[in-house]
């Protein structure tokens, strides 16, 4: 299970981001602010998005109407200080699964994150992706071009797939480095130039090179 925290307090956020990880067993990322965390929701595959309402570059309200306006399918939970019935109408209207006040206890935090779970919003992913004659096979790993199968390391392949999950999406040269190491691992930003340079040199053969272009000073994208 993956769960994406927004919260731009810093102690609660760590705090939060802890328990959850302790608590569930789950892949916990923490961002603080609104942009962060539409961008996070829009490039992976979280079960559950904890919004909070108030925040910089865009609240949990507006976030959570944006993530739902560009298809996310997933749970979200909003936290908020606000407890007036307008308020949580209003949270719900945006597309909120559910609303939980502040200050909250651990544990309803949590059943209420098992409650969502189980109702299983997120779609799962294709076991294969094609675009035109490239195919990729997340099962066992396999990348295909024309039926010639093409060797990717695993970073090459992780770096791939995302890439295809977000077609005709830019992703950021930050984005990429937390979804494939994370952002605490000790990874220069340009050794994800690198890496794309040698997918594009392994697929240089095919017209699937032309894929993988460069946002210049952001990062890359597929259109297809």
């Amino acid at each position: 299970m993956k769960l994406l925290l927004a919260e731009d307090d810093v102690k609660l956020g760590e705090l939060t981001a802890y328990m959850l990880k302790k608590k569930t067993g789950c892949s916990v990322d923490w961002v603080q602010t609104g942009n962060d965390a539409f961008d996070y929701a829009a490039a992976s595959s979280y079960d559950v998005v904890i919004l909070d309402w108030m925040m910089p570059n865009g609240d949990g309200r507006d976030t959570c109407a944006r993530l739902r306006q560009a298809g996310y399918r997933g749970a979200i939970l909003m936290l908020t200080a606000k407890d007036g019935l307008r308020d949580r109408v209003e949270g719900l209207d945006a597309g909120a699964d559910d609303y939980l006040v502040k200050p909250f206890e651990m544990d309803e935090l949590l059943a209420r994150l098992r409650a969502l779970m189980r109702r299983s919003f997120a779609p799962l992913q294709d076991d294969v992706v094609r675009v035109g004659e490239l195919e990729l096979q997340r099962t066992n790993q396999m990348v295909r071009q024309g039926g010639q199968e093409i060797q990717l390391s695993p970073r090459e392949f992780q770096i791939l797939d995302l890439l295809l999950q977000n077609k005709g999406r830019t992703l950021t040269r930050e984005v990429i480095l937390d979804k494939v190491w994370g952002l605490d691992a000790d990874v220069n930003l340009k050794s994800i130039d690198a890496i794309v340079k040698l997918i594009r040199k392994k697929l240089e053969s095919s017209d699937a090179r032309e894929l993988i272009q460069s946002v210049r000073g952001v990062g890359y994208k597929i259109e297809a």
